[in-house]
């Protein structure tokens, strides 16, 4: 087997690379040198675990289509391309993310969105430990993540802006398309907003108070929130040929921090 990617369509601005036990250092160089020679859609074939794909990234026109499981750390820094990705994703998506689309058709591992600061990601599926850990807003960034299915515990952990949305949809694919469901464990798990101290976090359905962090309170959204929900769940929407009024049928819980400063007496004097 070639370590070395096979490229195709090198005529057109599509450009194809066969992953197969191809080293990630060796595939992003790849996408790299694709990107250089001006090609915008790249699609990655066969990939299992190759670490880093899309990482730094910064061209807003670059288009890649990831047919497989990437590994850790897939768009972090990434700074404007749309990456999809068609199956599941391994743990810390968009690490430290500015802008772009990251759009996940399948279930997501933990950490996705840790430090991010801007663009969007979408997960059809479920999401694992730690979402959107010490996720920020930076000025005119705004970081949003929407969980189609569950998400485990400790969501929103040390949150210090942006959007996480939890929808706790059926996470199997067949049933997308027909009714909507709650997972019998529960929408989130336990420790939600822990530490959290900016930003908001939307849960489709009802929490259980006891699985809340003590920085957070509930309530239910604004008019004005559900104006930013449905903006960008239209999108979602799109991307998952879902319907935007079967899941508005179910109201949202609003969480959001109590205190902009919850360890203030611990660090300061």
């Amino acid at each position: 087997m070639t370590k070395r990617a096979k490229c195709k369509n090198q005529n057109v601005k599509n450009f194809t690379i066969e992953a197969k036990n191809l080293h990630y250092r060796a595939l992003n160089e790849k996408i790299h040198q694709a990107i250089e020679k001006g090609y915008r859609k790249i699609t990655l074939n066969n990939i299992c675990g190759q670490r880093y794909v899309g990482t730094g990234l910064k061209e807003k026109d670059i288009h890649i289509s990831i047919n497989g499981t990437p590994g850790n750390d897939l768009a972090a820094f990434m700074e404007g391309p749309h990456i999809t990705v068609e199956g599941n994703t391994q743990d810390a998506v968009g690490n430290t993310m500015n802008a772009g689309e990251v759009i996940i058709k399948g279930d997501a591992g933990d950490i996705i969105g840790y430090s991010m600061r801007g663009g969007r990601i979408f997960v059809k599926g479920d999401a694992g430990y730690r979402v959107g850990i010490h996720m920020k807003a930076y000025k005119d960034l705004y970081p949003v993540i929407i969980v189609g299915g569950t998400a485990r515990d400790f969501l929103g952990e040390y949150m210090a802006g942006g959007l996480l949305v939890v929808l706790g949809l059926n996470s199997h694919p067949k049933s997308y398309n027909s009714q909507f469901t709650i997972h019998s464990k529960g929408i989130v798990g336990d420790f939600v907003g822990t530490g959290m101290h900016g930003g908001s976090i939307f849960i489709r359905g009802e929490v259980d108070e006891r699985s809340l962090g003590r920085e957070v309170k509930i309530s239910r959204p604004t008019k004005g929130d559900m104006i930013m929900l449905k903006t960008h769940l239209t999108d979602y929407c799109r991307y998952f040929d879902l319907k935007l009024e079967t899941i508005l049928k179910k109201p949202f819980l609003k969480l959001y921090p109590h205190s902009h400063r919850p360890y203030g007496r611990l660090y300061a004097y």
